[in-house]
């Protein structure tokens, strides 16, 4: 398959990939992105700095509707964010240039040779996306938690529901018995309260390895694929909804992936029993396909930024291919300033 053909699928499976991911990031959109991926979505921040300045910005009102930093009144808090002051001038703008110039170092670990490949960028990007998971889970606790102990009970999160609802136990979805069995699943030392790994498995249950967690998805999950409704997936359930419906359109642009096995080949790796059906836990390394959270986007994330800036197709960035086109790492940030905008309008 020609390269610029394989370039076009990756970008098609990750315009499908956005569009279903269940990632909230508060509204944020990169409309450059948008225009070229005709889909409207949200984009991580490749820029840890960025992030603590949009916060900032969050806090002090400083955002437009949409959630990016409002440039304008930029100028008047961002210095409040340390180490900002050396990035930006004199009228708020950030000097993206610089910043990757000292960003560039600190992805390119293993080996230290000049170029970032797909699994530094990778790494990078993953860790950005586990500091997201935490900060919001450490706001949800801040904003839950009624008796200061540092942990969610059942009530704190889900205060209406009341002592009757959760006798009745009802097991429809989005029920008190639904979301108690969550709770539960999560409760790994059963003290009836949630800590902060707990409660962050809780509140991202797509990235946790907690299996009950897991398991709890994937029964969802399987409500919409199991056909005959027998609690398990055969090959033809398996073929439609989950190899070629999510699987095949992401392994495909997988690094080091040099064949995708055909759905039977798939099936018959994930059947560890071997009794022709799949059950839950078996389904459980589908989970990145069938469910993604913001550690697999993160990935895909990944792939979306090489193919926008590796110009010379050879699968690694170096500190010219970023800094040619920058604005691609930075989009979200300058997406309320026509300046930019139009910088985007022109490479589009």
């Amino acid at each position: 398959m020609g390269r610029v053909v394989v370039y076009v699928l990756i970008t098609i499976a990750f315009i499908v990939f956005i569009t279903f991911s269940p990632i909230n990031n508060h509204g944020r959109t990169t409309p450059g992105l948008n225009r070229r991926l005709g889909s409207k979505f949200s984009m991580p921040d490749f820029d840890p700095l960025v992030v603590k300045m949009q916060r900032l910005a969050e806090e002090k009102g400083y955002t437009g509707e949409s959630g990016a930093i409002n440039l304008e009144n930029i100028n008047g808090y961002a210095k409040e964010v340390e180490d900002a002051d050396e990035y930006l001038s004199d009228d708020g703008r950030l000097n993206i240039t610089l910043r990757l110039l000292v960003l560039f170092p600190l992805l390119d670990k293993k080996p230290r040779d000049g170029l970032i490949s797909f699994e530094e960028l990778e790494a990078w990007n993953v860790e950005q996306a586990r500091e997201r998971l935490a900060y919001r889970t450490q706001r949800e606790i801040q904003s839950r938690d009624k008796d200061g102990d540092g942990a969610i009970n059942f009530k704190e999160y889900l205060p209406q529901f009341s002592n009757e609802d959760i006798e009745r136990n009802e097991m429809g979805h989005g029920e008190a018995g639904w979301w108690m069995q969550q709770f539960r699943n999560a409760d790994v030392d059963r003290n009836g309260t949630l800590d902060f790994d707990e409660f962050n498995n809780f509140l991202h249950p797509e990235d946790s390895n907690n299996k009950d967690i897991q398991k709890w998805i994937l029964r969802e999950k399987l409500k919409r694929m199991d056909d005959d409704r027998d609690g398990k997936l055969n090959l033809a359930e398996f073929s439609m909804y989950a190899y070629d419906g999510n699987y095949k359109s992401y392994a495909e642009f997988e690094p080091n992936v040099a064949r995708v096995g055909t759905a039977e080949e798939k099936f018959l790796e994930l059947d560890v029993n071997k009794d022709n059906f799949l059950s839950e836990e078996e389904l459980i390394p589908m989970i990145p396909y069938l469910k993604p959270g913001e550690l697999s986007y993160a990935k895909h994330y990944t792939s979306y930024l090489i193919h926008e800036t590796d110009e010379n197709g050879d699968g690694y960035l170096s500190i010219d291919e970023m800094l040619n086109h920058e604005y691609t790492f930075y989009g979200t940030f300058f997406q309320d300033d026509e300046d930019y905008d139009d910088e985007f309008h022109e490479e589009l």
